[in-house]
């Protein structure tokens, strides 16, 4: 189908970072199950696990973006099937943040966990819809669905580790940095 081959470059950059980004987001975790937060089940529903799946997303349209279609209805059918679904889970994810407990998220949470992926998850959706009258336009919805996905996913990490080093892991509160001994300290 003609109208896919022109994303091809395109998918394959997509698709092969969103790989490597998954993989890259368990050693990760792997480094950080050393020292475990408490309650970490909760908040990882609410904050982890949905960065695997906005780039398990990106990886599977990238796949699915390459398959040979007979047509673009078949194609559109599955966009707007996981465009559904991760609609369905943003708000999952929303409930999951407000019922964890361990920490509070903030405006820059909420605008990363909920807004953004329900956005990208909708316009997937909503392309699905378009594609018979607007190939061309829903073919840069899906496209620009995809790699917000993927920013969404290499921010939600990022933040998770800041997080992790920072504060979890030096405690509660960020620590003063070491200074020198005071005057009492000294032998």
């Amino acid at each position: 189908m003609s109208e896919l081959n022109a994303w091809d470059s395109f998918y394959v950059i997509v698709g092969s970072a969103a790989g490597a980004l998954i993989g890259l987001q368990f050693v990760v975790l792997t480094l950080i199950a050393e020292r475990p937060p408490s309650r970490v089940a909760e908040t990882g529903a609410a904050f982890a696990t949905p960065t695997i799946v906005h780039f398990g997303t990106a990886l599977l349209l990238s796949a699915l973006q390459r398959v040979p279609w007979q047509a673009i209805t078949l194609a559109a059918a599955v966009w707007g099937l996981i465009g559904l679904s991760g609609v369905v889970y943003a708000l999952i994810v929303a409930r999951r943040m407000r019922a964890q407990t361990s920490y509070q998220p903030v405006f820059e949470d909420w605008l990363f966990h909920l807004v953004l992926p329900l956005a990208a998850y909708a316009m997937l959706a909503l392309s699905s819809f378009t594609v018979h009258a607007h190939t061309r336009e829903a073919l840069f919805g899906v496209g620009a669905a995809t790699l917000l996905l993927l920013f969404i996913g290499i921010h939600n990490a990022w933040d998770a580790v800041i997080y992790h080093v920072f504060v979890n892991i030096r405690g509660t509160k960020a620590e003063p940095p070491p200074s020198a001994p005071s005057e009492k300290e000294k032998p």
